[in-house]
């Protein structure tokens, strides 16, 4: 069978699948998860010894590397995710609005499904695991291509999903089904018949790749370039403590701080004092930070718009709260910024202004995530403005739709001279 014949037979699957799924009844789909969080950790080994194999046949970044890895506490933390997602409330079905129109007709508008996701990674196997589970309890089918650094981890985790999907009766196997390689994707791109929605999480290049080259809705963000502001009015204790999580924590995912800008008034006090545990952490900063800080670089203006995804920060010293302000606003991706402040006036205007997805006071970056907002996990984070924003979980990925009920109601009684009233009464 040729690639696009063969893509052509997943696309046509995942829509049936979507459509069975979508009527799944929640103790089956609830069932299934819990029997997934069990199969992950019965077969961690296989998993293990997948992911050895692509550490040893890839040469890759330490950063990616990092994303790469999975031993036995990574899967202990995909299990924990799987069954946190089924002891969320089944999103399916819920009614959202309910209006009587006339008498004995009524509108209603419930939640669905989006139908078939297409999500697009790179290297982190236990995004598999996660998008897997949150479609699953969405009603959602999903066509899954991970990048080819981890072919070998994927196959064993989808292996392993698709087992104990079809060990359970109720939800049919071809709802979770994985892409191998990189020609598979231009065909996905193509198939808007079929694909509702396409999640790319990757490098900036890629996400605009996508967009550029689809008609199918893309859902997701291009960059991660996320600040801290320690204002003049902040706790020096509480922002180092902060700032050094942000950066250091994970500096390889796209919730970690990359730029620190820092008000002039505390900057003498605070910086030398944060300096001290970035010891690993290469700077970079203006002319007032070099004047400060010692082994500093200049910063470029390249840098103030950049993902590092390592141990990197570009440092700004500002005079106000607003100069941060339009400085995060003209260089950041609208994902994750954070304030550190007492001055609960600034924290508010802070919160109020920053255009982002998420925006934090006296908290560091890394909470923007699915599951540490109770999401259950998430898909990835959306900086767009329509549908969903932020963490997009369960809720990002359902839809709604309108039902009419009457009892022989018909339009023409509504028009012309003698027309009925619509009451348009909103019922609780």
């Amino acid at each position: 069978m040729s690639l696009k014949k063969d893509i052509l037979e997943k696309c046509k699957n995942a829509k049936e699948a979507a459509l069975q799924l979508s009527f799944a009844d929640t103790d089956v789909k609830n069932i299934t998860l819990y029997e997934l969080a069990n199969d992950i950790l019965m077969y961690k080994y296989k998993i293990i010894r997948a992911n050895k194999k692509d550490i040893k046949e890839n040469k890759i970044s330490e950063s990616m590397l990092k994303r790469l890895i999975v031993d036995e506490d990574k899967i202990k933390e995909m299990a924990g995710m799987i069954r946190s997602v089924a002891k969320l409330e089944d999103p399916v079905g819920k009614l959202l609005q309910k209006t009587q129109l006339d008498k004995d007709l009524f509108l209603e508008k419930i939640s669905v499904p989006i139908g078939v996701l297409a999500c697009i990674f790179e290297s982190r196997p236990d995004v598999v695991v996660q998008i897997s589970a949150l479609a699953l309890k969405s009603g959602n089918a999903v066509l899954l291509k991970g990048g080819k650094e981890a072919l070998n981890t994927n196959k064993a985790i989808t292996e392993i999903i698709r087992k104990s999907i079809k060990d359970n009766e109720g939800i049919p196997v071809d709802a979770v089904q994985l892409l191998e390689t990189r020609e598979a994707v231009k065909e996905v791109l193509k198939m808007h018949e079929f694909i509702n929605l396409i999640i790319p999480r990757g490098s900036n290049k890629f996400v605009k790749y996508v967009m550029r080259h689809t008609k199918i809705p893309v859902l997701g963000h291009a960059e991660g370039i996320c600040h801290v502001y320690v204002d003049k009015d902040a706790d020096i204790e509480k922002a180092v403590r902060i700032c050094v999580d942000a950066k250091c924590q994970y500096p390889a995912v796209c919730n970690a701080m990359e730029t620190l800008i820092v008000h002039k008034s505390i900057a003498k006090v605070f910086l030398p004092r944060l300096a001290k545990q970035y010891r690993n952490v290469e700077l970079r900063g203006d002319a007032e930070t070099r004047a400060i800080l010692k082994n500093v670089k200049k910063a470029s203006e390249k840098d103030w718009s950049t993902e590092y995804n390592n141990l990197i920060l570009s440092i700004k010293i500002v005079k106000s709260a607003d100069e941060a302000i339009n400085h995060i606003n003209k260089y950041g991706s609208g994902h994750t910024d954070a304030i550190v402040t007492e001055n609960k006036k600034t924290a508010l205007r802070f919160l109020g202004f920053v255009d982002s997805s998420s925006v934090m006071w006296n908290a560091s970056t890394r909470f923007s995530d699915g599951y540490r907002y109770g999401l259950g996990a998430e898909v990835g984070i959306s900086t767009n403005k329509i549908h969903a924003r932020g963490p997009v979980g369960l809720e990002g990925l359902m839809i709604y739709k309108y039902l009419v009920k009457g009892n022989g109601h018909i339009v023409a009684d509504y028009t012309g001279k003698n027309a009925k009233k619509f009451i348009h009464k909103k019922c609780n």
